[in-house]
C-alpha cells in the first residue's frame, strides 16, 4: 500500500508531506485547492513525462517521493532487476532545472521503464475523465480474466505468444535473406564454378610463368647453351682443358707457401662447382623439349587466371582463393538458411500447438465466468441508480493467435428495459460512465492483486441515495485494498477510515496548496460544510453524524 507522500516544489506546493493508511482513504477540498496537483505528482512516479513546467521554483529541483509497503510477492522482481528490496521501498523522482528528469528506488537511479515496471503493480489512477480504457478489449480482457481466475494462464500464454511472435519475425526476415541469396544465386554459381574449374590449390602460378617462358624461348636457350657446352668441352683451347692446366700447374707449386696453397684450394672448389654447373646445363638442355600441346595448355591456363585477375580485381592467386571460398561459403550459407527456415517453422507450429491449448483454457474460464459478471454487475448497478441496465460479454473465435488467445472480445451495456444491447462505447452516456467504471473497478477489486487505487472524482455528478450506495461500495472495495478516493460527497467522505483535507493559503504572498489529515471533529465539519456549503448549519452536523453512524 502506499503509506506516504513526499512532494517538495512542485507547481502550488511548496512542500507537502503526508502519511497513509490501509482502508478507504477520503481527500476533499474545494476546487482549485489543488487535489490534482497532487495526482499530477503521483503520475510521476508512474513514470508520466516530467514538465520542467512544475518547478515552482526555477533554480530548485523538484521532488517526489512515495513510500509503499510491500509483500514478498515483489521481491523477484528487485532480484531480477539487481535493486535492493525493502519492505518500505522509496520510489523517487527528480525533476531537475534543465528540465532533465531522473527516477529512483531505494535510492538507487533507474530506468523509467524500470519505474514504470514497478509502480504500475503498485498504484492505478483512475480519474472520471479516463473511462475511455472500459471500451479496450485489453481491459475488457483484464475484467474477464480477472473473475475466471486466469492470471497464471494468460501470463503463460503471453510468454509463448511473444515467442511466438518472435519466430514469425525471424521467419519472415529468414525467407527475405533467402529471396535475397536466390536473387544471385546463379551468378554466384557461374563465378564459383568458373574458380573450381581451374583448381586453384593445385595451381602454381610462377611455375606456370617459369614453362611458358622456357617454352616460349625454348630456340634460344637451346642454342646459348649448346655454345656454352661447346666452349666448356672444346680440346686444347675449352675452359675444362684450360681450368685442368692451371689447376695442374697451381699443385706444384702449392707446397712452396700457404698463400700457393690456399689459392690452390679455392681453384678445386671453383672447378668442382664448374663442373657442377656444367652437368646442369647438359641436364637441361636434355630435358628441354619444344611441345606445342604443352605450350598451348600452359598458355590456356595462364590467360584465364590472367582474364580472373581482371574479372575480379586481384593480382594474386591466393585473392582468386579467397573469393572461390567466399562463394562457397555464400552457397554454403543459403543451404543453412534453407534449414534454418525449416526449423523456424517447426518451432512455430509447436508454439501454435502450446498456444491452442492455453487459448482454449481460456475461453473455456472465460465463458464460465461471463455469468458470473452480469450477475456481480447488474447487481452494481442496480445499486447506484442503474436498475434496468443489462450487460453481458461476448466472446467470438478469432482466425488467428492475439495477445489474449484465439478470440475476441466485446463489452456489451444497455441502461434502459426493451432496447438490445450494444457496444458499450456506442450505448454509455456520460452521466452512465462513471457508475459503470466504478461497478467495474469493484469486480476487478474482488481478484486483482493491486495493492493501491486511486479514483478522482468518479462520483461525480451524482447524489443522494446513489452516493450513498456508491460510499458504500468504496467501503467495500477498502477492505480487500488501499482505496484513496478524492470527492465533493459527503455520503463518501463520511465512508472513509481516515480523511484529509486538499487546502490553499497564501505564505509570504504566496499561494501554496497542502494536504492536512482530519480529526473526528474536522471530519464532521468538513462533511456537514460539503453537505451546506461555507455556512455550517445545525442540521448539516446533525445530517454528517447520522451519515457517518
Amino acid at each position: 500500500m502506499l503509506s506516504r507522500i513526499y512532494i517538495k516544489n512542485f507547481a502550488l506546493i511548496d512542500t507537502l508531506e503526508v502519511s497513509l493508511n490501509n482502508g478507504l482513504q477520503v481527500i476533499t477540498g474545494e476546487t482549485g485547492a489543488g487535489k490534482s496537483i497532487i495526482l499530477g505528482a503521483l503520475r510521476l512516479i508512474l513514470g508520466e513525462r516530467a514538465d520542467v513546467k512544475s518547478i515552482s521554483k526555477a533554480e530548485e529541483k523538484s521532488v517526489v517521493e512515495t513510500e509503499f509497503a510491500l509483500n514478498n510477492q515483489f521481491k523477484k522482481f528487485f532480484i531480477e532487476n539487481d535493486l535492493d528490496y525493502e519492505l518500505q521501498t522509496i520510489i523517487r523522482r527528480e525533476i531537475l532545472p534543465s528540465g532533465k528528469s531522473r527516477a529512483f528506488i531505494n535510492d538507487v537511479p533507474v530506468t523509467l521503464d524500470i519505474l514504470k515496471e514497478l509502480s504500475s503493480q503498485l498504484i492505478d489512477i483512475h480519474s472520471q475523465f479516463e473511462t475511455s480504457n472500459l471500451f479496450t478489449s485489453e481491459y475488457q480482457f483484464k475484467i474477464i480474466d480477472g473473475l475466471s481466475e486466469n492470471k497464471k494462464i494468460i501470463e503463460d500464454y503471453q510468454q509463448d505468444f511473444s515467442a511466438f511472435q518472435n519466430l514469425k519475425t525471424l521467419l519472415k526476415k529468414l525467407k527475405t535473406q533467402l529471396s535475397e541469396a536466390n536473387k544471385e544465386s546463379d551468378y554466384k554459381d557461374f563465378l564459383l564454378n568458373e574458380l573450381e574449374e581451374l583448381k586453384l590449390d593445385d595451381v602454381n602460378y610462377e611455375d606456370i610463368q617459369n614453362q611458358l617462358s622456357v617454352q616460349e624461348n625454348a630456340g634460344m636457350i637451346s642454342e646459348n647453351v649448346g655454345q656454352i657446352l661447346s666452349r666448356f668441352h672444346q680440346e686444347e683451347i675449352g675452359i675444362l682443358s684450360f681450368f685442368n692446366e692451371a689447376k695442374a700447374k697451381l699443385s706444384r707449386i702449392a707446397g712452396i707457401s700457404t698463400s700457393f696453397a690456399e689459392l690452390d684450394q679455392r681453384l678445386e672448389i671453383s672447378f668442382v662447382e664448374l663442373k657442377d654447373i656444367i652437368s646442369e646445363l647438359e641436364h637441361e638442355a636434355e630435358k628441354l623439349e619444344i611441345n606445342p600441346e604443352n605450350l598451348l595448355v600452359l598458355t590456356e591456363l595462364n590467360n584465364k587466371i590472367n582474364a580472373l585477375f581482371l574479372k575480379h580485381n586481384v593480382s594474386e592467386l591466393n585473392a582468386l582463393i579467397e573469393i572461390r571460398n567466399e562463394l562457397a561459403g555464400d552457397q554454403k550459407g543459403a543451404s543453412e538458411l534453407e534449414v534454418q527456415i525449416l526449423e523456424t517453422e517447426e518451432n512455430i507450429a509447436e508454439k501454435e500447438k502450446s498456444l491452442q491449448i492455453l487459448a482454449e483454457k481460456l475461453s473455456k474460464n472465460r465463458k464460465k465466468s461471463v455469468p458470473v459478471f452480469i450477475k456481480k454487475a447488474e447487481g452494481l448497478l442496480k445499486k447506484l441508480g442503474l436498475e434496468k441496465a443489462r450487460v453481458d460479454i461476448e466472446l467470438q473465435d478469432a482466425e488467428e493467435f492475439n495477445q489474449f488467445g484465439k478470440e475476441n472480445i466485446q463489452l456489451l451495456f444497455q441502461a434502459n428495459s426493451g432496447f438490445p444491447l450494444k457496444p458499450i462505447q456506442t450505448a454509455i452516456s456520460g452521466g452512465e460512465r462513471s457508475r459503470v467504471m466504478l461497478a467495474v473497478k469493484k469486480i476487478i477489486a474482488e481478484s486483482d492483486e493491486l495493492p493501491t487505487l486511486i479514483l478522482d472524482e468518479i462520483d461525480t455528478g451524482v447524489s443522494g441515495k446513489v452516493a450513498e450506495e456508491i460510499g458504500n461500495l468504496m467501503r467495500e472495495m477498502a477492505e480487500d485494498m488501499q482505496l484513496i478516493v478524492i470527492s465533493h460527497l459527503a455520503q463518501v467522505a463520511a465512508k472513509g477510515n481516515d480523511n484529509y483535507k486538499v487546502v490553499k493559503q497564501d505564505v509570504a504572498g504566496k499561494t501554496q496548496s497542502t494536504i492536512i489529515p482530519l480529526s473526528d471533529e474536522e471530519k464532521l465539519n468538513e462533511i456537514a460544510q460539503l453537505l451546506s456549503g461555507s455556512k455550517i448549519t445545525e442540521a448539516a452536523l446533525a445530517q454528517a453524524k447520522e451519515l457517518i453512524g
